[in-house]
């Protein structure tokens, strides 16, 4: 079996190595094994930490092309976890989101630079806050193959990258609160049945 990088997005991206001649082909991500976390800085005196989890995605995968291949990724911004209650209300009040309940959080890739051989730079739209704004995404392969318990193809990476606040009008408190904000997304992807 051949190895092919295929990025995923916000993301989050995806490589998976099937026939020499293969189509693109769809894989589904895990939402057990996918989450976002987000980092800042609070005032000097801490790092605070939220997270996404339990989201869903689709990517295509071209094996001849993985810069042809493309990844969305849609989830409600209401699912994102603090630790705090109180934390989470204050992210949800009009000082930052103002948040609906059906408000969503996007990524769809727009475009793929293989860099490496399991390594690529995922560029997308992410759409946050009523706002969407390019985002390059550093990602990286950590394993391919067939899954050894749902015995079908699957593949895990990790993506970095780094958000300013205010960007999305959600500068509040910027500079005290750090208006950099440092993404951390760890993924696993399953091949559609």
């Amino acid at each position: 079996m051949t190895r092919s990088f295929l990025p995923l997005v916000f993301v989050s991206t995806l490589a998976l190595g099937t026939a020499a001649h293969a189509a693109a082909e769809s894989y589904t991500l895990d939402p057990s094994h996918s989450q976002i976390v987000f980092t800042y800085n609070h005032l000097g005196f801490s790092t605070g930490t939220g997270m996404f989890s339990g989201f869903e995605g689709e990517i295509a995968f071209d094996q001849e092309d993985p810069a042809a291949s493309s990844v969305e990724v849609s989830f409600p911004v209401k699912s994102m976890l603090t630790g705090w209650e109180a934390r989470f209300e204050h992210f949800m009040s009009p000082d930052f989101f103002d948040a609906a309940d059906d408000e969503m959080v996007s990524f769809t890739s727009t475009g793929i630079e293989v860099t490496g051989e399991t390594t690529a730079k995922i560029t997308g739209d992410l759409t946050l806050n009523g706002v969407t704004k390019p985002v390059v995404l550093d990602a990286v392969l950590n394993q391919a193959g067939m899954h050894p318990m749902e015995n079908k193809p699957w593949a895990g990476f990790d993506a970095t990258t780094t958000l300013l606040r205010s960007d999305y009008n959600l500068g509040a408190f910027a500079p005290f609160v750090s208006d950099e904000v440092q993404v951390t997304i760890s993924i696993e992807a399953m091949k559609a049945e």
